[in-house]
């Protein structure tokens, strides 16, 4: 599938880091854009960006885990652009501290985003795209929907219930015979603002485990998903490996993590326990699309090239393949 000029594109968290940069992505293609997340102040700024690359903008403040909300923001986007071709479910929150330190209300909370926001976006997109036969759902993952982590149980779990939503979503239109398509991007460690606004009992500052990446990496591998195909693409080494890993070894994979997966996440700086978080609301300001990591930021991943180029590659192998097995078989 190749993106048209004016198709529309529903994004949930756009008002910073991955939703961000994936809005300024579309917008270079001129698309139009339904912008969803809570903050005002992000969100503008969002279409701002998109207006200046020459997309247009929809504003819609809206809380994921609000599944009437959800679905008005929808019907206004439709109203503003027309029929939605692709939605990408991308809102996150999440709490940094060990399981037992984490508050029931808490967890709920990170559950009701990650997990129902993500659900309540394909409710509503499917809503609107079965009956049409068409259209693209994009639903953002990670390598943590594979592997839970210590420090971030709450919102391993809700990538994890994604994930197996997901498969099941996937069946059902295979299932149907619709052309209806979902797929999942899993992404690696990210430079992203998440790190100083989501709640932290660490007695140190979050970041993200390395190597990380810049959020212009995932929003090239969303935007890629969005028109190929693919039920799954996986962004970077760290969540091949990590995924792989996991398959062939979970117990080695929990002692690793057990001596590492605390102090990776954390630097030698002082979190302040009286910061502002964004779990219940949204942090005022506009706070961008990357975190504090540029300089220890990748801007390309080897392996998402790879990806969107693996038909290429399996023909270039094959033909290499046979170059060789007929010099083989010539000096023979």
């Amino acid at each position: 599938m190749t993106h048209r000029q004016d198709e529309v594109v529903l994004i949930t968290g756009a008002s910073a880091g991955v939703g961000r940069a994936t809005a300024r992505a579309f917008a270079r293609q001129r698309a139009r854009i339904g912008l969803l997340a809570r903050g005002m102040d992000g969100l503008e700024a969002t279409k701002r960006d998109v207006e200046a690359l020459g997309g247009k903008a929809l504003v819609v403040p809206a809380d994921v885990a609000d599944a009437d909300q959800v679905e008005a923001a929808a019907e206004a986007v439709e109203q503003e652009f027309g029929p939605i071709d692709i939605w990408i479910n991308n809102a996150m929150t999440s709490v940094f501290a060990e399981f037992e330190d984490i508050e029931a209300d808490e967890y709920e909370r990170v559950t009701d985003v990650v997990y129902h926001g993500t659900v309540n976006g394909t409710r509503s997109a499917l809503k609107r795209m079965l009956p049409r036969d068409r259209g693209t759902i994009v639903l953002v993952g990670s390598a943590l929907a594979y592997r839970g982590i210590p420090l971030q149980s709450a919102y391993c779990g809700a990538k994890h219930a994604v994930e197996g939503m997901f498969d099941s979503v996937r069946a059902e239109l295979l299932h149907k015979k619709s052309r209806v398509h979902i797929t999942m991007v899993q992404l690696p460690a990210l430079n992203t603002p998440q790190f100083g606004w989501v709640r932290s009992k660490l007695p140190q500052k979050a970041q993200p485990v390395p190597p990380i990446y810049q959020p212009e990496v995932a929003a090239e591998a969303i935007q890629y998903a969005a028109h190929h195909r693919r039920r799954e693409i996986f962004v970077g080494a760290p969540s091949v490996i990590t995924i792989a890993g996991n398959k062939i070894a979970p117990g080695l994979a929990d002692r690793y993590l057990a001596e590492t997966g605390y102090s990776s996440q954390m630097r030698d700086e002082r979190e302040n326990p009286d910061r502002r978080d964004n779990l219940w609301e949204p942090v005022p300001g506009d706070h961008g699309a990357h975190g504090v990591f540029d300089d220890r930021s990748h801007e390309y991943s080897p392996e998402l090239w790879a990806s969107k180029n693996r038909g290429w590659l399996s023909f270039a192998g094959a033909a290499f393949a046979g170059l060789v097995f007929t010099l083989v078989k010539g000096r023979g």
